[in-house]
């Protein structure tokens, strides 16, 4: 078993996680990898750390996933690799159900990064009324919920009419929240804690000036069970750094993946008009060929300056990159 070091974020006021179009009548049930690392990059500027001149501070982080705490007894979710899942005969009933599922506990999780079919005779289809989690421990699959709330827009020199809109936040029941791992040696890992202790009382997510994406922060650990195997998956959003290396990943069968377009708009006072160059990224649990067995965790991928070009002289702004991490913490998974 390989221990990972997680950091539990329990919200303790509502969450909005926008999208590319800043809808805010709906909101992402994921805080990728890229926004928390950006997130921290900024309260460590904020607070004078020093940032690096590549923007790398030396550890990697996994996007945000859910947990479901009660009485003190959390269950961790993964997701479910992008490999398509085929249930037997037996269950082809359930299948529609079975599709659904995109998370899965840790135990869950090892059994099918080592190859073990989860969906075969004799699987308690009991387990699939937790809807998108799958879990034999007894959870409240409500356990994050959402919420509509009307809001109005007041132009900033209040030369235009009211405008109302209606902003989708999400809830936490219990103690639960989101969690990450992190990788990086026990130095880098007390950036990390640095960081949390501040973006804690920022928040994190779209309008935290009216207390949206407050948290506290713990720490814990999970056990996977990584397998020794060419094939590999991604905890992060994942920017190949070569042509060369994207080639060599998508070489193969049983290949699977996805992409995320991410940029967003500016937060900076005076550049919050400008959007930011925007990348395409793999997304999470998307599975590659590795050019060798692997049976350790490892990082591939990099980070991009994603400052638009423009004449910050002009607009009498000084001009600072905007970093956008595509370092992705990758096991090995059998398929």
């Amino acid at each position: 078993m390989t221990k990972f070091k997680i950091y539990k974020l329990r919200f303790t006021t509502p969450l909005h996680i926008g999208d590319e179009r800043a809808d805010y009548g709906t909101s992402l049930q994921t805080i990728h990898s890229d926004t928390l690392y950006a997130a921290i990059t900024s309260v460590l500027a904020k607070i004078s750390y020093p940032i690096p001149d590549d923007g790398d501070f030396g550890f990697s982080i996994s996007s945000l996933f859910p947990y479901y705490e009660k009485d003190k007894k959390p269950v961790y979710f993964l997701p479910k690799l992008k490999s398509q899942t085929i249930p037997s005969k037996d269950l082809q009933t359930v299948a529609k159900k079975i599709k659904k599922i995109e998370w899965l506990d840790v135990g869950f999780f090892n059994k099918q990064i080592n190859g073990e079919e989860l969906f075969t005779d004799g699987f308690d289809t009991n387990l699939l009324e937790n809807g998108k989690y799958l879990t034999k421990q007894p959870i409240d699959k409500e356990f994050i919920s959402k919420e509509v709330n009307p809001r109005v827009k007041v132009s900033r020199n209040f030369s235009e009419d009211a405008e109302p809109f209606y902003m989708e936040r999400l809830y936490f029941k219990y103690k639960s929240g989101m969690y990450f791992i992190a990788v990086g040696n026990d130095e880098k890992l007390k950036i990390i804690d640095t960081a949390l202790k501040v973006l804690k009382d920022e928040g994190i997510g779209t309008d935290r000036t009216i207390g949206n994406g407050f948290f506290e922060v713990d720490s814990d650990y999970i056990e996977l069970n990584l397998p020794k195997s060419n094939k590999v998956s991604n905890l992060s959003l994942f920017l190949p750094e070569t042509q060369k290396q994207i080639d060599e990943l998508l070489k193969g069968d049983n290949i699977a993946y996805d992409f995320q377009k991410r940029g967003g708009w500016i937060t900076d006072s005076g550049l919050n008009t400008f959007r930011k160059n925007t990348v395409q990224m793999f997304s999470e649990s998307s599975v590659f060929l590795q050019n060798k067995n692997v049976e350790k965790e490892f990082v591939l991928g990099k980070i991009v300056d994603l400052k638009p070009k423009l004449n910050y002289e002009h607009l009498g702004i000084e001009a600072h990159p905007i970093w956008r991490s595509g370092k992705a913490i990758f096991i090995p998974v059998k398929i």
